[in-house]
């Protein structure tokens, strides 16, 4: 028990200065964002009093532009998580029949996901630029006409969604991947000596086995997602109009753009609220896979 004991007291001195550290880096924002949201703060009376209570909420919770950019981010989150799920469960499990040079396919399937997301929307800006992108030229050069793809508030959308998916997929891949390499052998076995298909492999042994995993990388993805704000910001700027303005990007603007530090505040904290109930989901998914035999 002694022994336990300084054993303790070794690990909590070694982790206090980390602890320190990581409570004033992020403590003290968090603090002064939450004061902020209750206060009348804006750029042009940048003093936290006096404060207002919940009046910046409900502010917020009348305004319609809030309620579309929540819409619109979860509309995004679960476009672009299903995508990258049921995209990344195909690549994976054709990684699961590769024999050769099996870590050179991971290793390009994880170039996009080792690359930042500004420097994926810059990429995908100029492939895109109506005039001089390449994509406008493939599509002439195959008698399409040239699309505005940034420009149309329906298209921009999902032109968004799209680069989003090209380079999250691959983080889904790696974690799936993962899970389908633990599944247990002798199970298809017994099922092909029974006579069981491919498809009923899959769907009656594979997927009730990787629904973990699976789990797990549905609500990683999510919680990137819900706050997702470099890629939305340099390839849209939230636009057209705000046809992409998703919440991160629309507590930027009311924050530094409408000059109303108070109320991008208050909308940053609801999206906090979000991701927070996400992930306690994904805890508690992690601790129910560990309690499963």
């Amino acid at each position: 028990m002694e022994r336990f004991g300084r054993e303790w007291r070794i690990g909590w001195a070694f982790a206090a200065p980390g602890l320190s550290m990581l409570t004033i880096v992020m403590g003290f924002p968090l603090v002064y964002a939450i004061i902020m949201a209750v206060s009348s703060m804006t750029l042009l009376h940048p003093q936290l009093t006096p404060l207002t209570g919940l009046d910046n909420f409900a502010v917020l919770l009348a305004d319609p532009l809030f309620w579309d950019s929540l819409v619109l981010t979860i509309r995004y989150s679960v476009l672009t998580v299903t995508g990258e799920f049921v995209i990344g469960l195909g690549i994976a499990v054709m990684l699961q029949s590769v024999v050769r040079a099996k870590p050179l396919y991971f290793a390009i399937i994880t170039i996009p996901m080792a690359m930042s997301p500004i420097s994926v929307a810059l990429i995908w800006r100029m492939l895109l630029q109506p005039n001089l992108g390449i994509a406008n030229h493939l599509l002439e050069s195959m008698g399409l006409p040239r699309l505005d793809w940034l420009g149309h508030p329906d298209l921009a959308f999902w032109t968004m969604a799209t680069v989003d998916i090209w380079q999250q997929t691959s983080f889904v891949v790696l974690i799936l991947a993962a899970g389908l390499a633990a599944l247990p052998r002798d199970v298809y076995e017994a099922a092909e000596v029974d006579g069981a298909g491919a498809l009923y492999r899959f769907f009656f042994i594979t997927l009730p086995m990787l629904r973990p995993v699976a789990a797990i990388a549905i609500v990683i993805q999510l919680i990137n997602e819900f706050r997702t704000y470099d890629l939305p910001y340099v390839l849209t700027r939230g636009g057209p109009g705000t046809a992409t303005e998703v919440l991160s990007l629309f507590a930027y603007r009311r924050a530094f753009l409408g000059l109303s530090l108070n109320e991008g505040a208050a909308a940053a904290f609801f999206l906090l609220v979000i991701i927070l109930i996400l992930t306690i989901a994904f805890f508690a998914l992690l601790e129910r896979g560990s309690r499963r035999p």
